[in-house]
């Protein structure tokens, strides 16, 4: 792999930077950089990767100079996203449970639909949602979206794979890119029934703390499920990924594409629960966008800027700051690194957190 055409880490990331700060000069090198060793169009490419990273990058910018590698990224990323659809499809007619890689956010057709919706093409946009409607009916026992492996390469694998909730690599990534595009006047058929079905399925496992605020699983298994109980006790790091700030996120947007006012609330109540925990938020010990206070800050600007009432909670930008690198030496990129965290930071208006789902 081509590490400059990752959009996580690589120069593919850092000039997303650039181009909300202004610095053409940058953003050139940085794509020099990206396209230095070709553009991807291999199995692995996906939203972070490869041809459909790079289009991403370029889907908003109108430099005449960068027309022919707009083409060309598009084009990349339809031969990808036309190739992944047909497996996917195949898949689901040999009733195979997938991996969350086939959907998900970072390396799945929902990050390809970002992509696509970003930059404007309605068709093979349609061609997603109609999959990811697919992905939402259930398969046998289980929803269509239950994975057949375990949570994470760092973990054991679960018998029976298990169910994932978060916006990185559950289904919350597929629910929000159906909510936004609902939001859109993009709709499929079965689109709105799809949703519905996610948040159904989400309402199943909504938990409280002790405060009252609700909080969702990370992940399941099929034992929790046969003992109809998570076995997180509760809500863990408030990350964008993975926990309560994410998953709140998409929530508040199925609310707003639904008409769902009350569900807007629970949303909302739940962002603010967590981040007005000190428990919660001392465990964010980084400042990046997956995992850290960077995560958090672009999710609360996002919550707050479409919550029915003023949302109070404390400073996360004072958060950040004090979690912030004091040094060099780390790493550089979007995801992780001092790309994303400046990114979040410097509280633009544009819609570079597509990537992350949150608009």
């Amino acid at each position: 792999m081509t590490a400059g055409q990752c959009l996580a880490e690589g120069a593919a990331g850092i000039a997303l930077l650039h181009m909300e700060t202004g610095n053409t000069g940058a953003v050139f090198a940085m794509l020099e950089q990206a396209v230095a060793g070709g553009v991807s169009t291999a199995e692995g490419a996906g939203l972070y990767y490869g041809a459909p990273a790079l289009s991403f990058v370029l889907g908003t910018c109108d430099q005449p100079g960068l027309a022919k590698a707009k083409a060309t990224a598009a084009a990349g990323t339809a031969t990808v996203t036309r190739r992944r659809l047909d497996a996917a499809h195949r898949r689901i007619d040999q009733r195979h449970r997938p991996s969350y890689a086939e959907y998900d956010l970072i390396s799945g057709l929902t990050g390809l639909g970002v992509v696509l919706r970003r930059t404007g093409d309605p068709d093979l946009l349609g061609d997603v949602l109609t999959y990811l409607v697919r992905l939402t009916e259930p398969l046998g026992a289980l929803p269509g979206w239950w994975c057949r492996h375990g949570p994470g390469r760092d973990r054991p694998a679960a018998a029976g794979g298990h169910g994932n909730h978060g916006i990185a690599h559950g289904i919350t990534g597929p629910l929000a890119l159906l909510a936004l595009t609902h939001l859109d006047g993009i709709r499929v058929e079965g689109h709105a029934e799809a949703i519905i079905r996610i948040l159904r399925w989400l309402d199943d496992w909504q938990r409280h703390t002790g405060d009252g605020a609700p909080w969702w699983p990370q992940t399941l298994t099929t034992t929790e499920l046969d003992r109809a109980e998570s076995a997180q006790p509760g809500p863990l790091r408030p990350s964008w990924c993975y926990g309560t700030p994410g998953i709140a996120r998409v929530q508040q947007l199925a609310g707003r594409s639904l008409g769902d006012t009350a569900r807007r609330r629970t949303a909302e109540n739940a962002f603010s629960g967590c981040v007005n925990d000190p428990a919660q938020r001392a465990r964010l010990i980084d400042p990046g966008l997956c995992h850290g206070t960077a995560g958090l800050l672009a999710t609360g600007r996002r919550m707050a800027a479409d919550a029915l009432t003023p949302m109070a909670f404390p400073s996360l930008a004072s958060l950040h700051q004090r979690t912030a690198p004091v040094s060099d030496g780390g790493p550089a990129g979007l995801l992780t690194g001092a790309a994303g965290a400046a990114l979040a930071a410097a509280g633009t208006e544009t819609s570079w957190d597509a990537c992350l789902l949150l608009c």
